[in-house]
């Protein structure tokens, strides 16, 4: 398969997203801007997968797969969600700390998204052409699930973010800015990996995941318009 197929095939999900979350932006933040998060969310991929094969390594000797329900559940927050949504928080407050354009409710979606966006699309790409003759499965599986997984997280993150940033900077909003996407994201990710332990836990898993992703998605679209309506409230009341 031609290298340009596989890469068009691993981004478009991101991409679409990315699309979808830019149509919403009532006021639109600067290209530059969104370019510059969504190459940090692409540049910490390194440092992550780093980070979490030592995680890995230290925690379960280097094994990949996890053999108990208490394994996928400890890999699931400790070697991916907690590494992976502490370096996008990172990523966001270096995004937003001296942006003038940080101005609106929903700015910290758009950021947010904007890297979860870059790290997704660049963990895809790796996914997708290490997938052999299984791409196509792979890319398509990723697609539905994964990548607006990664989605959905940023939004919860941005969220927080905005309204602890805006609203209320509070002890409870502060710590939700990563709590939140780090539930989602190893709540996600343990049921993934719950059906390497064996079929019968893996088929219950799959049926949890997706009804867990159709409410994370729902709930993470809440958000999604509940900032834009702040920010119209706000700018109708100027």
């Amino acid at each position: 398969m031609p290298i340009l197929i596989l890469l068009i095939v691993a981004i478009l999900p991101a991409a679409l997203l990315w699309w979808y979350i830019w149509k919403k932006d009532p006021q639109k933040e600067p290209t530059p801007l969104l370019i510059k998060a969504g190459l940090y969310g692409a540049g910490i991929c390194l440092p992550v997968a780093l980070f979490e094969f030592g995680v890995q390594s230290v925690l379960f000797g280097g094994v990949k797969t996890p053999t108990t329900l208490i394994d996928s559940t400890t890999m699931a927050f400790f070697v991916a969600a907690i590494p992976e949504e502490s370096f996008k928080l990172l990523a966001l407050w270096l995004v937003v700390r001296n942006n003038p354009y940080f101005d609106e409710h929903f700015d910290g979606i758009v950021y947010a998204v904007c890297i979860g966006l870059g790290f997704a699309a660049t963990e895809n790409v790796g996914y997708v052409f290490q997938g052999g003759d299984n791409w196509l499965m792979v890319a398509a599986s990723r697609a539905l699930l994964a990548v607006p997984g990664h989605y959905a997280f940023a939004v919860l993150m941005g969220y927080y973010y905005s309204l602890y940033h805006f609203v209320n900077r509070s002890t409870r909003n502060k710590v939700m800015v990563l709590l939140v996407p780090v539930l989602a994201h190893g709540i996600y990710d343990s049921m993934a990996l719950s059906s390497l332990v064996n079929p019968v836990v893996g088929g219950v898993a799959a049926i949890l995941l997706v009804y867990f992703c159709i409410k994370m998605h729902k709930f993470a679209h809440k958000k999604v318009l509940a900032q834009i309506q702040k920010d119209q409230e706000g700018a109708g009341a100027l």
